[in-house]
């Protein structure tokens, strides 16, 4: 068989998920016509393909289609860290046409490999033999993640060894970002490195395919898709994979009674709620994982949860993993924060960096708490994008005012309708740099009146808070709630409090121009280099201080320091 063409030359950041070895013979596939009528139905998007292509931008349901058909022609290999590639590709293309693969480490070395065709996959399997152990059990279950294993004599390694699926330390982007001429090329820089990668993009995908093949043994027609940052643009190198359990396309929801005649029905058995029956599903196929599950480990069934889950870590690809089955409210946030990022691309530009900027001085965490949490940052970024003049991006109140037929949706009595043809949104000309709008991002937080306003980007403007809560920012459908409920006085004030001084910071300028460094040491940080140097900020505090000090302490100052001269 014939390998499909070279895919591109090796990704030239460090952060890669691996060295590209991807091939790819074509443009995309347009695979809108292969999904299931009911994801109109139940996300509410009904986007035209060729309106998408002409426009330039394709829909979150568009690209969730298509990355979900690439996955099903894929397999996830483990492989021998001496593995001669040619001779591995040899072996694959044997059976079928290969599209596209790549390699990358986790526990080991693994390649993706994406086939042409659904019916390689069958004639790799006929191949594939279950392991042979005299000394343990093995559960029998086949599934799409195998092991390459080489009875002859050993390979020659790799030429290019292969790289985690995490984004480089804090350290190295500062040194990074401290070789950039400008504030506008060191915000671009932070969001190649750290936004998530064509590779991994397809890893996770494919994770949710392998897990939707456990699933089907109960559920043979479900899907399980990624949402949440995975998918809306806005996903960190290493962030966790959130996974949602579809079963409304076999549920009878949405099926159409005849006026007349015969009818069938499938026989179910009932519960006492829609809670109970997902509390349900969710521990058996959490059961499944755990017992079943190659490579999975440390699973957890969190069921009484305000959104029941199952949590798992996937060693093949390194993902923490988080399932849930009735979170749909949540599917449309994915879709709104993808909507907003397609919009501008200074909207992800922003966002990263914002969020970078506040895990490392520590506004943020990945242990829950009362910090504030990504999702709260990216709403508060957006919220100040809408109040720019003008508007880079339009409120949610337009979104859906621009809304059509097919894009309305209610979800437990919320309404979370949009527009989801991008054609039809049209934006204001605003030309404002990331530089000035980073430095009037902080001068606008560290100013806000967060004792009596609320956070909105359904209206895109404050509003009077409902709740006594030290910050109040309203979920963008369930309006009812709290998105930053958790935030106590205390970090809110640290917040400010590095707004004040990061805008600070940004008007001096010692530290807003690039500067040399020292013989054999890189340039000095500045810009937005500074700003992430937790020491630098820190030491704002102590500078204001001393401007403030009185001038009769300076006076005495200054005498003691004569005494001490004569």
């Amino acid at each position: 068989m014939r390998l499909s063409a070279s895919f591109g030359a090796a990704m030239a950041s460090s952060l890669a998920v691996c060295r590209l070895n991807m091939k790819g013979r074509g443009s995309l596939l347009k695979c809108l016509q292969k999904v299931d009528t009911f994801l109109h139905r139940t996300i509410g998007t009904n986007v035209v393909a060729a309106r998408e292509e002409r426009e330039g931008c394709k829909s979150l349901y568009a690209v969730e289609a298509e990355r979900q058909e690439q996955a099903e022609r894929s397999v996830l290999i483990s492989c021998h860290s001496r593995m001669n590639e040619k001779k591995f590709l040899k072996f694959l293309s044997r059976h079928g046409d290969i599209n596209k693969y790549f390699f990358y480490e986790s526990y080991g070395m693994y390649a993706v490999v994406e086939f042409a065709n659904r019916e390689s996959l069958s004639s790799l399997f006929e191949e594939a033999a279950v392991p042979s152990v005299s000394h343990e059990s093995m559960v029998p279950f086949k599934s799409r993640l195998l092991s390459l294993r080489n009875l002859g004599p050993a390979d020659a390694p790799n030429q290019q060894p292969c790289r985690l699926q995490t984004s480089i330390p804090i350290n190295e982007l500062i040194q990074r970002l401290s070789r950039e001429e400008s504030m506008d090329q060191q915000i671009t820089s932070l969001t190649d490195v750290y936004q998530l990668t064509e590779e991994n993009s397809r890893l996770r995908f494919l994770v949710c395919s392998l897990l939707k093949d456990i699933a089907a043994a109960y559920f043979p027609e479900c899907t399980i898709k990624p949402f949440g940052s995975s998918v809306n643009g806005f996903g960190k190198l290493g962030c966790d994979l959130d996974m949602f359990l579809d079963l409304d396309g076999i549920s009878g929801k949405y099926a159409k009674m005849p006026k007349s005649g015969l009818w069938m029905e499938y026989q179910m058995k009932r519960a006492n709620s829609e809670r109970s029956v997902t509390q349900s599903i969710l521990s058996v196929i959490g059961d499944c994982v755990d017992q079943f599950g190659p490579g999975c480990v440390g699973v957890q069934k969190i069921l009484n949860a305000r959104c029941p889950l199952v949590r798992f870590a996937h060693q093949p690809s390194g993902f923490q993993c988080d399932l849930t089955a009735n979170n749909r409210v949540a599917m449309k946030s994915t879709e709104l924060l993808y909507l907003y990022g397609e919009l501008d691309p200074r909207v992800r530009h922003l966002v990263f960096t914002v969020r970078c900027w506040a895990r490392a001085h520590g506004i943020t965490s990945s242990i829950p708490g009362a910090w504030i949490t990504n999702f709260s940052l990216t709403v508060m970024v957006l919220f100040f994008l809408q109040r720019r003049s003008p508007p880079i991006i339009p409120t949610l109140d337009h979104l859906r005012n621009l809304a059509g037929p097919a894009d309305k949706s209610v979800i437990e009595g919320n309404d979370c309708t949009f527009v989801s043809d991008f054609s039809k949104i049209q934006l204001q000309s605003n030309t404002e740099t990331l530089e000035k709008l980073l430095c009037e991002f902080f001068e606008f937080y560290a100013t806000f009146a967060f004792n009596s306003t609320s956070i909105s980007i359904r209206k895109g403007k404050g509003q009077n808070k409902p709740e006594v809560a030290p910050l109040h920012i309203q979920n963008p459908f369930e309006i009812s709630l709290n998105v930053s409920k958790n935030v106590n006085a205390t970090q809110l004030e640290r917040f400010v409090a590095l707004c004040q001084e990061s805008s600070w910071l940004l008007q001096q300028s010692e530290t807003n121009t690039p500067r040399g460094g020292n013989e054999g040491k890189g340039p000095a940080p500045w810009g937005l280099a500074a700003l992430l140097t937790p020491s630098k900020v820190a030491g704002i505090k102590g500078r204001k201080k001393r401007r403030r000090e009185p001038a009769s302490e300076r006076i005495k100052s200054l005498l003691e320091s004569l005494k001490t001269t004569n």
